[in-house]
């Protein structure tokens, strides 16, 4: 009996130990995560995305799509997947997926009072906003796979009937208790029920681990929401009265799921309690009896569960907000919306731009720029569009001020050839184009487009005929239209444009350019000049000169002057 005891006495010493053991564990990590959180204040996130992750991101914009949202076309031309790693702050899944919908469904509305607020309080309060970040660490993302891609098969999950695993455990039961009645007879019995249970537990298992991780990430946000709604201050941000009423419909979900979906089941760490809990369950199937109850509770409430994300999501993206504005050291300003359409930007600068020129710019009708490659054009393009999206996605514009009309933002910029269709450049860039002047027809905000050297796929004379008509069609009432061109000639034919243009300066052997944004149309022959000092016959530049100077005079070319 002594021996028994010690033997139990050690077993109970040890699980205390490793109890201990993984409650110091528990908080060095912590420790460490909040040293990180405070040495990278301010500063770019550190926190690279796998591409196996990147991939499953989009899926919350996928299925909450709004009626206006940036369409694929306008998200690589504008380059937003760099610009969504720059402003990107989230450690948990749902705030990545959530910070991503934001910039690809801005709003239409100047709804962002409780938004700001929010961005504002993690600003203000640090030991929130500290908080937060540990809490959204530990949560993480859900890896390869997306919540919402189970979501929607969690009804294809094996139909189990529980009675089916309870009578065997009754018969377990009975079998141990007639073993004090007739061992030989009901230990063979007790033996051939373990067999059939633990059998047909493997076959079980196979077919329902698929939907594990996934019930497991539901527990994260259920465990998540509860810790953050009891937060000190949490109660000021929007989206916690949501959560603490999705807490309560989710409660029996993860009552008792500790035996299915704990840390250490899933990862098979070897830890003593769960390697005893493992052979407990192939005998009993009590983690199988669980996962009927949840899978359950959960095609019940997949609507809840949606809302948690949203809910989570919102609170760390605004958090991710905060944090980019940390690391931006004043340089940005909060939007003003207004209903004229005068757009008013002050020193504005590109996001991924290192040392960027900044531009200013104010306009009340559709602009063209003209200047050579390389001055800057179609990166005060990029410059202008991502703002706009930044001040009705982020709330948070890279200048010292702005102000305009909500949008509807589209551009036609970065193409190139479909060879999966067979579609030449030409065929591609109309289609794109056509897609804004439908846009503008239909009802909505105000489209402001951007193009970047319209219809650069054919020949001079029907470009330059095609392009003033597509142009001036993309200027009234519902569209403002901003596009650079090569094409000088545009600067003459269209009258409802302001004229702005890009320079570069002759130095030595080379052009240098100083990006800043200037009024009128492009004045300089820096092509031609440079023939000159790359040691042209002086008879070809001189010319060419002539030519350029006919031209701006008469509006038609002469090859002989």
């Amino acid at each position: 009996m002594q021996v028994y005891l010690t033997v139990i006495g050690i077993v109970i010493a040890f699980l205390f130990i490793a109890f201990l053991l993984g409650i110091r564990d528990e908080r060095t990590a912590k420790r460490m995560l909040l040293d990180e959180i405070r040495r990278w204040y301010g500063r770019e996130p550190i926190m690279p995305i796998a591409n196996q992750r990147k991939k499953i991101i989009p899926k919350y914009f996928e299925n909450h799509k709004n009626s206006f949202f940036i369409d694929d076309i306008t998200w690589n031309d504008l380059n937003l997947d760099a610009v969504y790693d720059r402003i990107n702050y989230c450690r948990s899944g749902a705030g990545q997926e959530y910070l991503y919908y934001l910039l690809r469904c801005p709003k239409q509305d100047d709804d962002f009072s409780s938004f700001e607020k929010d961005i504002k309080t993690f600003q203000e309060n640090a030991r929130l906003r500290e908080d937060c970040q540990v809490l959204f660490a530990q949560m993480k993302d859900t890896n390869r796979f997306s919540l919402y891609d189970y979501l929607k098969k969690i009804d294809d999950a094996p139909k189990l009937n529980k009675m089916s695993h309870i009578i065997p455990d009754i018969l377990l039961l009975i079998s141990m208790l007639l073993c004090f009645v007739n061992f030989n007879i009901f230990f063979i019995v007790l033996l051939c029920v373990v067999f059939y249970q633990v059998i047909r537990y493997f076959q079980i298992k196979a077919e329902i681990s698929t939907y594990l991780n996934i019930f497991a990430y539901v527990i994260k946000l259920i465990d998540v929401s509860n810790r953050l709604c009891d937060l000190q201050d949490a109660e000021v941000l929007e989206d916690v009265s949501t959560l603490k009423s999705c807490n309560d419909k989710m409660e029996s979900f993860k009552s008792g799921s500790f035996i299915l979906v704990s840390p250490t089941r899933l990862s098979n760490t070897g830890n003593p309690i769960s390697i005893i809990l493992d052979y407990f369950c192939m005998i009993t199937h009590l983690d199988i009896i669980k996962f009927i109850s949840m899978q359950k509770d959960i095609s019940e409430n997949i609507s809840t569960v949606d809302e948690m994300v949203t809910g989570l999501g919102s609170i760390e993206s605004r958090l991710s907000i905060a944090l980019y504005r940390a690391s931006l050291k004043g340089a940005y300003c909060v939007p003003t919306f207004k209903v004229e359409s005068v757009l008013k930007a002050i020193d504005l600068y590109h996001p991924n731009v290192k040392n960027a020129v900044a531009n200013s710019l104010e306009t009340d009708k559709g602009i063209l720029i003209t200047g050579s490659n390389a001055s800057g054009k179609s990166t005060f393009l990029k410059t202008v569009a991502i703002n706009a999206l930044f001040a009705q996605s982020i709330h948070t514009v890279l200048a010292k001020e702005y102000s305009a009309p909500l949008y509807r933002i589209y551009s036609s910029m970065a193409l190139r050839d479909d060879l999966s269709f067979g579609e030449s450049y030409y065929i591609v860039e109309i289609k794109s184009l056509k897609r804004i002047i439908d846009a503008a027809k239909a009802s909505g905000n105000t489209v402001l487009c951007f193009i970047d050297e319209v219809l650069r796929g054919t020949n001079t004379t029907e470009r330059i005929a095609a392009s003033t008509q597509i142009l001036k069609s993309l200027s009234h009432e519902n569209i403002t239209c901003f596009a650079a061109t090569h094409d000088i000639e545009l600067s003459y034919l269209l009258d409802d444009y302001k004229n702005f243009h890009f320079e570069g300066l002759i130095e030595e052997d080379d052009v240098s350019f100083d990006y800043k944004f200037k009024e009128g149309p492009a004045k300089n022959r820096n092509a031609i000049s440079l023939l000159s000092k790359m040691n042209y016959d002086e008879d070809i530049v001189e010319k060419a000169r002539k030519m350029a100077d006919y031209f701006d005079e008469t509006g038609t070319w002469k090859a002989d002057l």
